[in-house]
């Protein structure tokens, strides 16, 4: 365990400093690791040099002891400065916990971000979330990888409890086999009994960023409701909503073009 000092956070680069513009900051969901936003980031390349993040108890970055967003986004912050915002600040995307974390950057270290774009979060307590997310955690955690052979096996035991064939390939990503078998990347335990930290968000001291944000929503999610823009304005109060109405929460894979398009959009005229 770690009280995660920057050196402890793995990340991908994507693209080549020589050539691109500008450098944008990936930080990922739940369950989640930087390389799921490897084909969004490749789609903006050569224009972007983009930096993928393992966040605390995801990937390959190491664990910690407890889920703390201040910690989580200072921990980021100490990355940043010593890699691609050491010249100047970045472009900071952020998904579901990976926003809360990029919200909660922004307001500790505004010298660190020129513009912040969060997907399908809010600045809010997400209601309902803990029930799926706690489901999702227990299915994983109930899994018998000593009986695991091949990663079809966990496919199959996750069948029943998990039958949508997206998510569930979704959260296999996070098997990793070695030596002595197979076992998951993530701190499952500590992520099941965090869900209540994890579903809030931290109070930042009343801070306010005053750069531009961009807010995008899923149309078939219900993560960014019409009465949390307030809360988000008071925070952010440069912040222009965007909804991409074929994607439910995991907007950049059930959407990627459109994602990309959005994103174009908002890095070149912000």
């Amino acid at each position: 365990m770690s009280d995660l000092p920057a050196s402890t956070l793995h990340t991908t680069r994507i693209g080549d400093a020589e050539t691109a513009r500008d450098s944008i900051v990936f930080l990922h969901g739940l369950f989640g690791r930087g390389k799921n936003f490897a084909r969004i980031a490749k789609d903006l390349a050569p224009e972007y040099l983009s930096l993928l993040v393992d966040l605390p108890n995801h990937g390959e970055s190491e664990w910690t002891d407890v889920v703390d967003y201040r910690q989580m986004a200072d921990s980021v912050a100490e990355t940043l400065r010593a890699g691609v915002a050491a010249d100047g600040p970045v472009a900071v995307v952020g998904h579901s916990l990976g926003g809360k974390v990029a919200m909660v950057l922004a307001l500790r270290h505004p010298d660190l971000v020129s513009r912040l774009i969060v997907v399908d979060i809010a600045p809010t307590q997400a209601g309902g979330a803990e029930g799926e997310f706690s489901h999702l955690l227990d299915s994983l955690a109930a899994v018998d990888l000593s009986a695991i052979e091949r990663r079809s096996d966990a496919d199959e035991a996750l069948k029943d409890p998990i039958p949508w064939d997206t998510t569930r390939l979704f959260l296999l990503q996070n098997l990793r086999s070695g030596p002595d078998g197979y076992t998951w990347e993530p701190n499952l335990e500590l992520l099941r009994t965090s869900l209540d930290t994890i579903g809030g968000f931290p109070d930042t001291g009343g801070a306010a960023f005053e750069r531009p944000v961009l807010w995008v929503a899923g149309g078939r999610s219900d993560y960014i409701r019409d009465e949390y823009a307030a809360t988000m304005r008071a925070l952010f109060p440069k912040t222009h909503k965007v909804t991409i109405r074929e994607a439910g929460h995991w907007v950049h894979s059930q959407a990627p073009e459109k994602f990309v398009e959005v994103l174009r959009g908002f890095l070149e005229h912000s």
